[in-house]
């Protein structure tokens, strides 16, 4: 009984202050060859009548010197990962790794930025619209190709819902509810049925402008075409208007710029032609002005526009369209450090 009295005392004034005072207590307590367990071993020599009184002692003293290990185990722990430098609070915080913004919307809003610099509105709209906003207002022909399904997502019919196929759904929109002068762009994602390869794909973006007041020329639309090519892409960059036909502007025109992914010479991207398409503009055809309650005899004006992944193309000079909407995050994270 003394020696358990003893043991006592010992376990009560050991100091456990660090790792290896804690490695010297498990020796001397609870190790095989301790006194503690020297004590375990004896109590089949203690007398019958008062080995159930022994046991009850020495088991209490052994959890007792247990509680003491694991709590004095667990307290060096968690002050030791300070010490020995798994945590060092006065270092200087970890920067967070942050994501960038993917290269189309990089692109739509420097698009944006240009043409508001020189005195465009930005204007939202709905992605799903009706056939008067998307087709009707814009004087399409009841027999058009796009009015098609193999042409266009409807959503359903009579009326016709579709998935918008331009933003000039938007421009119809803005006609119906404001008055001349008129200086809007309208970006946003697009929908066609069409098939996906290197230089399309069935959803993509467009930025559309639209310019409404009087003595509005095709000239004026040039020179501002001209410009944003220039901020886009450069001083050197060249521009080229070819004639074309769109239901709602007359004259209308195809955008050209000049290749710089290859300079000129040629590659899959202009179709070794030296030049890229990027936008279909004109002058708005009086009927759509009509349509939208402006008078014709009064304003004239002008629309563009852009396809967003055909610029970004030729500003980061990729060759495949495809890579924009397969987000592997090696090809986007190229775009994190740019603006």
């Amino acid at each position: 009984m003394s020696k358990i009295q003893q043991l006592h005392t010992e376990i009560d004034n050991f100091v456990i202050d660090s790792v290896e005072k804690l490695e010297q207590y498990r020796l001397q307590f609870l190790s095989k060859k301790s006194e503690l367990q020297s004590l375990l071993s004896d109590i089949k020599n203690i007398a019958p009548e008062e080995r159930k009184q022994y046991g009850i002692l020495v088991n209490e003293l052994k959890q007792k010197a247990q509680n003491i290990y694991d709590q004095s185990k667990e307290k060096l722990e968690s002050s030791v990962s300070y010490s020995v430098g798994l945590t060092d609070v006065t270092r200087s915080a970890k920067g967070i790794e942050l994501g960038g913004l993917h290269p189309i919307s990089i692109v739509m809003n420097e698009v944006c930025e240009i043409f508001e610099a020189i005195g465009f509105s930005r204007v939202p709209g709905p992605e799903i619209d009706d056939d008067w906003h998307i087709f009707s207002a814009l004087n399409f022909a009841e027999e058009h190709p796009a009015r098609d399904m193999q042409d266009t997502f409807f959503v359903h019919t009579n009326p016709d819902i579709a998935l918008r196929t331009h933003t000039s759904s938007l421009q119809v929109r803005v006609m119906e509810n404001e008055k001349p002068p008129i200086r809007v762009i309208c970006p946003g994602r697009v929908y066609r049925n069409e098939a996906i390869t290197s230089r399309a794909h069935c959803m993509f973006h467009q930025v559309e402008g639209l310019y409404i007041a009087e003595n509005v020329s095709f000239a004026e639309m040039e020179q501002t075409l001209f410009y944003f090519a220039k901020q886009m892409f450069g001083e050197g960059t060249k521009i080229r208007l070819r004639p074309s036909y769109f239901p709602f502007t007359e004259p209308s025109a195809e955008m050209d710029v000049s290749c710089n992914i290859c300079g000129g010479s040629g590659c899959a991207l202009c179709k070794n032609s030296g030049w890229v398409e990027i936008m279909g503009c004109g002058m708005v055809d009086p009927n759509v002005l009509e349509n939208c309650n402006i008078d014709s005899t009064i304003y004239t004006g002008y629309a563009f526009g852009i396809g967003i992944e055909r610029m970004t193309q030729v500003k980061y000079k990729t060759n495949d369209i495809r890579l924009f909407f397969e987000n592997d995050v090696r090809f986007l994270q190229q775009f994190q450090a740019v603006k």
